[in-house]
């Protein structure tokens, strides 16, 4: 027997991810991205985060809105592998899930009141495309949900080392101050899909309204154009 569970979208997100690519692969990995949840109309009630300012950190529940499919496969090939393993569904955080639903731990950095739109959370580190559904927001708890001893699997730890980020000092006065830092945390992340290691191929990526494209060559990136999205050909 299937059943069906109706969910409704409580917000989405606000943030400087227009596409899929340049989004960390996980949350909290760069802690200087920030974004904000805005409400949905009916779910703009102050009453409903009384106490929320008193913790740190959130959970999000939200849609792989982007990655909605009719149909699922039990294996998938994780990008951390390579993409030449498969693994279990259950054992990834594939977006190609029979529930497209992920789950994304976040810094809450203020409760914004805004005449138009309600409370607005300021979050960082957050690891989700502009415009994605929020279907619920937890807190997160310390105690519960912190276990030291947990084992990662394959994911045990972090893909690699960070990548030096080199930007010119030419390019990076055109891009404003406050994004700079977060900037180059998403850039040492490499974004690039895991089985791409041409160094002579230029990729690119938008943020923040700025197409940013950048080459890599061993542990080093290089941005080599930094240009208003709206220039871009």
């Amino acid at each position: 027997m299937s059943e069906m569970f109706p969910m409704r979208v409580i917000a989405r997100v606000h943030s400087d991810f227009s596409t899929k690519f340049g989004v960390p692969r996980q949350s909290g990995l760069v802690d200087a991205l920030e974004a904000t949840v805005v409400f949905e109309p009916p779910y703009r009630n102050a009453d409903a985060l009384r106490g929320l300012e008193d913790f740190s950190h959130l959970w999000l529940v939200w849609v792989f809105d982007q990655a909605v499919r009719d149909t699922w496969s039990p294996t998938v090939r994780p990008p951390r592998l390579g993409g030449n393993a498969r693994m279990g569904v259950f054992a990834t955080r594939s977006p190609f899930r029979p529930n497209p639903i992920a789950l994304s731990a976040v810094a809450l950095a203020g409760i914004d009141h805004s005449p138009d739109l309600g409370p607005v959370l300021r979050i960082r580190g957050a690891d989700l495309m502009d415009g994605t559904p929020i279907l619920d927001i937890k807190p997160y708890i310390p105690y519960a949900d912190c276990i030291p001893q947990a084992r990662g699997g394959f994911a045990a730890v972090p893909a690699g080392a960070e990548l030096t980020v080199h930007i010119p000092p030419e390019l990076a006065e055109i891009f404003p101050a406050e994004r700079l830092e977060a900037l180059q945390g998403v850039l040492a992340q490499d974004p690039r899909p895991r089985y791409q290691h041409d160094p002579e191929r230029i990729y690119g990526f938008t943020f923040a309204g700025y197409e940013i494209r950048f080459r890599v060559e061993g542990d080093a990136l290089t941005v080599v154009d930094l240009r208003s999205a709206d220039a871009a050909p």
